[in-house]
């Protein structure tokens, strides 16, 4: 097909927008290693995990067989909404670059909660509500999650308890009152209203808090109250589950067009973009019916893959939640507080940590303020303000195109724009003034953190 035919943005008919989600881990060799029970160190059972989580979430949870999940028909009309989102050729940032290379991305803001995390919050609370549920409790980093179930929560019904970590409590104050808007109760975290909350601060004087602090707060409020279960907006199996409707909307355009990706990018926090965005692609990576080369960029602050270790590890820093294998910087370490606070969380998806650690996907980490200099160059030339989180997939995807510009080579790149950053100003203005800083970890920060991790043979 010539490249004259292939529009600027390309959209899907309603009717072509999936029935059912993709599970990845059905077509793994290697399956994720199982969640542990952190008193036993033995796989978690569905009834232990029933205490948390929503039952069907929970078998969602489980299941490393099942390759299509279908989604409920309530859960695909709201999908209707937003659904099927654009998949747009970036010829403005291309010609800027000056670049041989074909850049799209697949655009996950057009919706109120400004992200793709609405994709999985719809689920998450629909299950909830046909559970009987009376609410449900979740952390948030950025503010992104908790707007997405904030919103969901409204739609169903359902009481919303938001614990939102301080440092983007405070930078963020109007992505925490949307969630008010919709009903939510919102608390910065590490708070004392809880008991792991208190120990924490404790611990950890006047910290900013992280998404493992959060967690745990939001973990002890949902397992202290009846008719309440938790929700988690990453990380997890059920999360990259509801998440693959981004790649296999992603994989049915490029298909509909012959345009066959060479690369694959996707910022990476606890993994619920990245999953979602590779999942199709990854499936036919392991089933050996073609090959991509598919990067997960992280920021150089919270770098789980490229520094972690692989190693069960608790999902949070209060250590009540199960123990997950993962590439991990340790539950105890607390990430300087960058503006990415969506990739602020110090473990990976199993699933991810495990076709990492299989070479199935490959990993890099940008600083700070290189991430803002490509949300920047990419606003000013394709027109949307990209959310922190998505400028890291930016970051890797000009850079990827202009070694093509090097080389010549007519590569396609592909890569996931999360969600805006219209709620993200202070960071921005941060930028602008020059008051930004890249902060690393040290070898012997991180080595203390690890020096902390339990013990699992």
């Amino acid at each position: 097909m010539s490249e004259k035919t292939i529009p600027y943005k390309i959209y899907l008919e309603e009717s072509e927008m999936p029935t059912a989600w993709y599970n990845v881990r059905a077509d793994m060799k290697n399956k994720p290693a199982p969640l542990l029970n952190p008193a036993t160190h033995k796989p978690m059972t569905a009834e232990e995990l029933g205490v948390v989580f929503c039952d069907e979430l929970v078998a969602q949870e489980l299941d490393n067989t099942n390759a299509y999940i279908p989604i409920p028909e309530e859960i695909r009309n709201f999908y209707k909404m937003y659904r099927p989102s654009p998949l747009v050729r970036a010829y403005c940032l291309e010609k800027k670059l000056g670049t041989p290379a074909k850049i799209y991305y697949k655009f996950e803001g057009n919706n109120t909660s400004g992200s793709h995390k609405l994709n999985s919050a719809i689920a998450q609370a629909y299950y909830a509500k046909k559970q009987g549920l009376k609410g449900v409790t979740t952390e948030t980093g950025a503010g992104q999650w908790g707007t997405a179930l904030s919103m969901a929560c409204s739609y169903f019904d359902l009481d919303c308890k938001v614990y939102m970590v301080k440092v983007s409590y405070e930078q963020k104050p109007f992505r925490r009152e949307v969630m008010r808007t919709y009903g939510a109760s919102v608390t910065p975290s590490p708070s004392d209203t809880t008991e792991v909350g208190r120990k924490i601060l404790a611990e950890h004087p006047g910290t900013g808090g992280s998404l493992g602090c959060a967690i745990s707060e939001a973990v002890e409020v949902a397992t202290s109250k009846d008719g309440y279960r938790y929700v988690l907006g990453s990380v997890l199996n059920q999360v990259l589950l509801h998440q693959s409707i981004i790649g296999l909307e992603t994989k049915a355009a490029l298909d509909k067009y012959n345009i066959n990706p060479d690369i694959i990018i996707g910022c990476a926090g606890g993994g619920s973009n990245l999953g979602g965005l590779i999942s199709p692609f990854m499936g036919e990576k392991l089933r050996g019916e073609n090959d991509y080369r598919i990067i997960a960029v992280e920021p150089k602050s919270c770098p789980s893959f490229t520094r972690g270790k692989y190693a069960y590890d608790f999902c949070d820093t209060g250590m009540i939640c199960p123990l997950a294998k993962m590439y991990t910087l340790g539950s105890n370490f607390i990430p300087s507080p960058n503006h990415a606070g969506g990739l602020r969380y110090h473990g990976m998806s199993s699933t991810l940590s495990q076709l990492y650690d299989d070479g199935l996907m490959e990993a890099t980490s940008v600083e700070q303020t290189a991430v803002f200099e490509a949300a920047e160059q990419f606003a000013r030339v394709e027109g949307i303000l990209p959310a922190p989180e998505s400028s890291h997939a930016i970051r890797v995807a000009i850079d990827e195109a202009l070694k093509c510009k090097e080389t010549g080579e007519e590569k396609t790149i592909v890569f996931g724009l999360t969600g805006t950053g219209y709620f993200d100003m202070v960071a921005y203005e941060k930028f602008h003034n020059g008051e930004m800083t890249d902060y690393i970890p040290t070898d012997e920060e991180l080595a203390a953190s690890f020096a902390k991790l339990p013990d699992v043979e």
